[in-house]
């Protein structure tokens, strides 16, 4: 598959990637951090595992299904942690985790 092929793909990666950084750092500021510390790690592992799988396949990587199906674990994982908490960056993250799991499944 192009890189044309993975459009879709690459624009919800890049989304969850952006959403999970933003996260990242207001969970930081929240007062309760010991309360936010799962939400803050799986924030960093999803953010990471997106921007790599966007830069995976803007070069064509031979790997793209185990990627994506690591990828779409990893944020379903973060999703779920993120869905637990009421602030709205947690939410909004939750939400662009799901979407990504999503289109990873499609590929993986």
């Amino acid at each position: 598959m192009s890189h044309e092929q993975h459009q879709e793909l690459i624009q919800a990666l890049h989304e969850c990637a952006v959403a999970c950084n933003h996260c990242y750092d207001a969970c930081l500021k929240e007062e309760d951090i010991k309360m936010m510390a799962e939400c803050i790690r799986l924030d960093r592992e999803c953010a990471d595992i997106c921007s790599y799988l966007e830069q995976a396949l803007s070069r064509n990587t031979p790997f793209v299904s185990e990627l994506a199906s690591v990828c779409a674990k990893i944020c379903e994982a973060c999703g779920n942690e993120c869905k637990k908490h009421d602030h709205d960056h947690c939410q909004k993250c939750a939400d662009a985790c799901f979407k990504c799991a999503e289109a990873c499944k499609n590929v993986a």
